[in-house]
């Protein structure tokens, strides 16, 4: 399955984008194609430093107010994957790009995304023990088992910091 992404991302991808630059070409000719294709890269950099600049300063905030950014780090792996799309040439990548920078359409995405994660991770109430949670990753194949979660049992004792007595050992 995986490797259908790939040939997507290298193979039909390109292809679909020089049919979209030819078509446009066509109706509009070379010189406005260009002129719309550089266009398209500025606004979508200019685009791209505003909402990257407003993930920032939600990023610092949410760490001054003690909470873990996770939102806002989902946000802005978003709003940078968005501008790496406007920035390539083409059509089609644009539209992805823009669909990534604008928020409504990148909370839509990023809702999809967590459901996804929330899917592949179950969290299952243990005792006391250990903390209270145990977190196991779901299968990422369709109809695969999950694993089994597994414990390790060993012994902890303190020493005093520095080389074993002896001096140090280089038998490693």
């Amino acid at each position: 399955m995986r490797w259908l992404l790939v040939v997507a991302a290298f193979i039909v991808v390109p292809l679909a984008e020089l049919w979209a630059i030819l078509a446009v070409g066509r109706e509009i000719g070379v010189g406005p194609t260009i002129l719309v294709l550089l266009a398209d890269s500025v606004i979508g950099a200019l685009l791209l430093r505003a909402q990257g600049r407003g993930a920032w300063r939600r990023f610092v905030a949410a760490l001054e107010a003690g909470r873990l950014p996770n939102r806002e780090i989902a946000e802005g792996l978003l709003i940078m994957l968005g501008g790496v799309f406007l920035l390539t040439p083409g059509f089609l990548t644009d539209l992805v790009g823009l669909a990534l920078l604008v928020p409504p359409t990148r909370a839509l995405v990023r809702r999809a995304l967590e459901r996804g994660v929330a899917r592949r991770l179950t969290a299952r109430a243990d005792g006391p023990e250990t903390g209270g949670f145990t977190w196991r990753a779901g299968s990422s194949r369709p109809g695969a088992r999950a694993r089994r979660p597994f414990d390790v049992e060993g012994k902890a004792s303190e020493r005093a910091a520095g080389p074993p007595p002896g001096g140090p050992r280089l038998d490693r």
